[in-house]
């Protein structure tokens, strides 16, 4: 089992990898995240959660009871445990107007709100990471699912750090240490048909501040945890290329985002039930919804911010130390 080694203390509970590259499942709905927040080694087990996170992608708990007040503890303690900086706490997102029921720092995901269009062109057009338009983006973000279809409205995931593993040797040097502007300037739209503005921040960190809602970042990035590069470029959010052409841009970008989509391989998918938890890393993961569905779809996303990202060139590939590993074995 790909996930063993990084377990530590949630060994002993009932699990399955869902790939081999991402996703991870525990099966026995007695295993709750309430209680790990409040268990006598809660501060271990919650680093080891984190661990788990960043290198599997996501991972998912079935029929929790977690509640909100308990959601946002669990996002701001699996990156604080994790070695994240003190400036960074939960994000509020640019599209939550003041005073909601549950909070600025708690994004609803609800098919009532949904915007005209969504559901329209092909599906693949909706990967993306999350808020990676902020000069300080997420690092783990927890959605847990309080009204589920009966059918459809499943949400993928795919490996960023396949997506970079399964590039050849020259584009992923290419690549590397070029940078990329993301932008989500289409946010002031969307708050403007709803009657409020963009909130100017700060956004969980005092470098997320105005409503300019762009920020540039590396094309390749370490994550701090695994020590692994990780494609972070994403087909929402990402407009372009600093370093080439608009059109150089383009096309580089269009080809990244076919590579995300279509290699089914490097995915996990998954059909959500009521009250379940799905716990991932935006450093190392992309994800997109399944707009298939008649029925109401409700969720709360909790989403932590991390650190600036950034690239070391003496960062390794997942795939070859895994290898590595293996052969020392």
């Amino acid at each position: 089992m790909y996930s063993s080694r990084f377990l530590r203390s949630l060994s002993h509970f009932k699990h399955y990898d869902a790939t081999p590259h991402i996703g991870t499942v525990f099966t026995d709905s007695n295993v709750q995240l309430s209680r790990l927040l409040s268990s006598v080694d809660s501060d271990n087990t919650i680093k080891d959660l984190a661990v788990l996170v960043s290198h599997r992608g996501v991972v998912f708990f079935k029929d929790q009871d977690l509640n909100i007040e308990q959601q946002r503890q669990l996002a701001t303690r699996l990156g604080e445990l994790s070695g994240k900086p003190s400036s960074s706490g939960l994000h509020r997102h640019p599209l939550t107007p003041d005073g909601t029921d549950l909070g600025d720092e708690v994004l609803t995901i609800s098919s009532a709100k949904r915007v005209p269009g969504d559901g329209a062109g092909r599906a693949s057009r909706r990967w993306h990471t999350d808020v990676t338009y902020e000069p300080v983006p997420s690092d783990y973000a927890t959605l847990k699912m309080a009204t589920a279809p009966s059918s459809g409205g499943d949400t993928l995931w795919a490996s960023a750090y396949e997506a970079y593993d399964r590039l050849s040797p020259a584009f992923r040097k290419f690549l590397e240490g070029l940078t990329a502007l993301h932008s989500a300037s289409e946010f002031h739209d969307y708050a403007k048909a709803a009657g409020f503005v963009v909130s100017p921040g700060p956004r969980g960190s005092p470098l997320n501040v105005g409503t300019d809602l762009s920020a540039v970042h590396p094309v390749i990035r370490t994550h701090p945890v695994t020590g692994y590069k990780a494609l972070y470029v994403n087909k929402v959010f990402t407009r372009k290329i600093m370093e080439l052409s608009q059109e150089e841009s383009e096309e580089v970008l269009s080809f990244l985002a076919r590579h995300v989509a279509e290699n089914h391989d490097m995915q996990v998918r998954y059909k959500w039930e009521k009250n379940d938890v799905a716990i991932w890393d935006n450093r190392c993961t992309f994800h997109t919804p399944t707009y298939d569905y008649d029925e109401l779809r409700v969720g709360n996303r909790v989403v932590s911010l991390g650190e600036v990202p950034y690239f070391d060139p003496n960062s390794k590939s997942r795939r070859e130390d895994l290898m590595a590993e293996k052969g020392n074995q």
